[in-house]
C-alpha cells in the first residue's frame, strides 16, 4: 500500500460543475456575454478559473483584458455559491475516511484557486486530516506542472515517488502524475470522457468507487 495518496478535487472528489457553470453564467450575464448550458462546462473546466473563463468566452472576446476583468466578480460570486449544488461523489467520503484510518498521508491537489479549494475541503471533509490542501497559489505553476506534487511530497515527508499515488479525472491530472513520476489512477465519473483517459494509458482506470478502493487499498 502506498504511503501518500494525492487526490484531485473537481471531478474526482467533488462534482462541482454546476456551481462553476452557474457562477460563470452569472458574471457573463452581468458583463453582456453569451451564457452556456451547464453541460457545456464539462469541456471548459480543468485548468483553473482564468482558463475556464477564457474557454467559455466567445473566441473574439477571450482577451487577457476581459479575463482579468471577469476574474474578481467570478470569485466573489463563486465564494458565496460554491456549495449550492456541489456534492461529493458516491462513496468518496467513506473511502477517504478508510484511508485515514489506515494511517496513510492524504492530500488534495487542485487547479482551483487556493481559498476555494480550502473552503470546499473543509466543508465536505471536515474530519479528514489532510497533510496538504493545495490549489492554485500565487507564483506557483499550476498542474500539469509537477510543483504541486513536489510541495505535497515535501509536506508529507515522502522521499521516494514510488510511495505516492495520484488520483484524478482528467488529462491534466494524468500529465501531472507523469511529470511528477508518480503512479496514476484515472477515475471516469468526472469531467473527462473515459475514452480520452484510456487512450493515454494510465496505470489504472476506475469506473466505480469500488474499483478505486481495490486499487488503493491492498
Amino acid at each position: 500500500m502506498k504511503k501518500l495518496f494525492i487526490f484531485d478535487l473537481d471531478g474526482t472528489l467533488l462534482d462541482t460543475v454546476a456551481d462553476l457553470g452557474n457562477s460563470c453564467n452569472h458574471v457573463f450575464t452581468e458583463a453582456g456575454f453569451p451564457t452556456h448550458p451547464i453541460d457545456a462546462y464539462y469541456k471548459f473546466v480543468g485548468n483553473g478559473i482564468a482558463k475556464l473563463i477564457e474557454r467559455a468566452l466567445p473566441a473574439d472576446e477571450a482577451t487577457a483584458e476581459n479575463i482579468e476583468k471577469l476574474l474578481p466578480p467570478f470569485r466573489a460570486y463563486y465564494n458565496l455559491h460554491m456549495a449550492d449544488d456541489t456534492k461529493p461523489y458516491r462513496g468518496v467520503c467513506e473511502l477517504i475516511a478508510e484511508l485515514q484510518q489506515k494511517g496513510v498521508a492524504i492530500a488534495v491537489a487542485s487547479n482551483k484557486y487556493q481559498a476555494a479549494t480550502e473552503n470546499l475541503v473543509k466543508k465536505y471533509f471536515p474530519e479528514i486530516n489532510f497533510v496538504a490542501v493545495f490549489g492554485q497559489r500565487d507564483n506557483v505553476p499550476v498542474k500539469p506542472d509537477p510543483a504541486i506534487v513536489r510541495d505535497i511530497q515535501q509536506a508529507a515527508g515522502i522521499v521516494d515517488t514510488a510511495e505516492i499515488i495520484y488520483i484524478g479525472d482528467s488529462l491534466v491530472d494524468l500529465d501531472t502524475a507523469k511529470n511528477s513520476n508518480v503512479e496514476f489512477v484515472a477515475v471516469t465519473w468526472g469531467f473527462c470522457p473515459r475514452e480520452s483517459l484510456a487512450e493515454n494509458n494510465p496505470a489504472h482506470i476506475a469506473d466505480t468507487i469500488e474499483e478505486l478502493r481495490a486499487v488503493l487499498i491492498k
